[in-house]
């Protein structure tokens, strides 16, 4: 026995340093591997990553299913999941070319651009009152023609350099970018709208020139992302009763969203007060959906 296995030893121990060369050679190709994984990691990361804008646009599969599901029960769309990833290649095109960020989380962002369309507003007047970069407005002007309906957008904003919500002052944005009416119109161009279909009116939606501006306007599409305190969000409500048009979808951002509790609490009080022509149809993610009658 002990001639066989001193016998055996030098084969065994060639097969060893066989099996050795060649996990030395595998291990170095899996680190080569893994170090191009992490520079392409790095590379979309600096395309998609939350530098610059606070949130990352990178969501998981398990997010993008969430937010389809929620389409899909709010407008009863069965190809919500299409609808969803189409809003997404919108959303990282437009804010990638343009300057600034959109405000929000990934998922509350996709959420509103595919619902909205899908709701089928009775047209494609759309009003957005707070906008910040203008180009959550850019993207939902695309995203309402890739539903077949032709938009025209009124934008009201202070456009103010110096952000106010709720006794919060924020002074520089996470993007860097100062605000301006400039980089509004800029990004609105970048976004692909056409000068004609776009109006800019700049002010809060209290104003008293605003009202008279806007009397009689009947929108398709309201978007209520201003003053996100119960009172600011209260007269909003109030003063789009009168502009929505009879089918007109309005979109409440950030309801329901915790850092902004006066939303979902303005936003309620108004549907239970018995003097409104809205009706919740749905929520999605962190923005709520109304139907006009």
């Amino acid at each position: 026995m002990s001639l066989l296995r001193r016998t055996a030893r030098p084969l065994l121990r060639r097969i060893d340093q066989r099996i050795d060369r060649k996990l030395r050679k595998e291990l170095g190709n899996a680190k080569e591997e893994l170090q191009r994984l992490k520079e392409q990691q790095h590379s979309i990361e600096l395309l998609l990553g939350s530098d610059g804008r606070r949130f990352n646009r990178h969501p998981s599969p398990a997010q993008l299913g969430a937010v389809a599901k929620q389409v899909g029960a709010a407008t009863g769309e069965k190809h919500a999941r299409r609808a969803v990833i189409q809003a997404y290649r919108t959303l990282v095109e437009v804010e990638n070319r343009g300057v600034g960020r959109i405000a929000g989380g990934t998922s509350n962002i996709l959420g509103k651009l595919a619902t909205t369309p899908l709701l089928k507003p009775p047209n494609g007047d759309i009003l957005e009152i707070g906008t910040l970069y203008g180009l959550f407005a850019g993207c939902l002007a695309r995203q309402m023609l890739r539903a077949g309906i032709p938009y025209h957008l009124t934008i009201v904003d202070p456009i103010a350099p110096v952000q106010l919500q709720e006794g919060m002052e924020i002074t520089v944005d996470a993007s860097g970018t100062p605000i301006s009416e400039d980089i509004v119109r800029a990004n609105l161009h970048y976004a692909g709208v056409l000068p004609d279909r776009v109006r800019l009116l700049r002010g809060y939606s209290t104003d008293d020139d605003i009202h008279a501006t806007l009397a009689g306007g009947k929108f398709g599409v309201i978007v209520v992302d201003g003053d996100h305190s119960a009172k600011g969000v209260k007269a909003d409500l109030e003063w789009v009763e009168e502009l929505a048009a009879p089918g007109a979808v309005i979109v409440i951002d950030d309801y329901d969203d915790r850092v902004w509790p006066g939303v979902k609490e303005a936003t309620d009080e108004h549907l239970a007060s018995g003097k409104t022509r809205f009706t919740k149809i749905g929520q999605v993610t962190t923005s709520a959906f109304l139907r006009a009658e």
